[in-house]
């Protein structure tokens, strides 16, 4: 288990945010408990972590640069910029830059597709 935004937050525990429940290619799958719904900002150890819809399916990765700094999350969800609806899922890109400002939703590109489709479990045929 592990906190938020780190272990200690003025030099005092923080009480656990997620759980590994398993790994996907060698990437963590993290749940939320005590009501945490999204993925951490920063990472502990990982380079990138992954959420799972309740049905197993891929629903979103988050990507840290050498410092655990969120940089990329990959996410497959409604994208109403992308599909002028608010019902069609997507699976699409934000960029991230170190205060947390994201880029609006885009499509992966070929190569980002190549690169993490074995991370998309359920969204994509493997």
């Amino acid at each position: 288990m592990m906190g938020g935004r780190g272990t200690f937050a003025s030099g005092k525990n923080v009480a656990f945010s997620y759980e590994t429940v398993g790994k996907i290619a060698g990437v963590k799958v993290l749940k939320g408990i005590n009501g945490k719904h999204s993925l951490p900002e920063e990472a502990h150890s990982s380079l990138a972590y992954i959420k799972l819809k309740p049905n197993g399916t891929f629903h979103e990765m988050r990507i840290y640069d050498k410092d655990h700094y969120l940089v990329k999350e990959i996410a497959y969800h409604p994208e109403p910029k992308l599909t002028g609806n608010r019902h069609e899922k997507v699976l699409h890109v934000h960029e991230y830059n170190r205060k947390f400002d994201r880029t609006d939703a885009r499509r992966l590109t070929d190569e980002e597709l190549r690169r993490y489709r074995k991370y998309l479990k359920g969204v994509l045929k493997q």
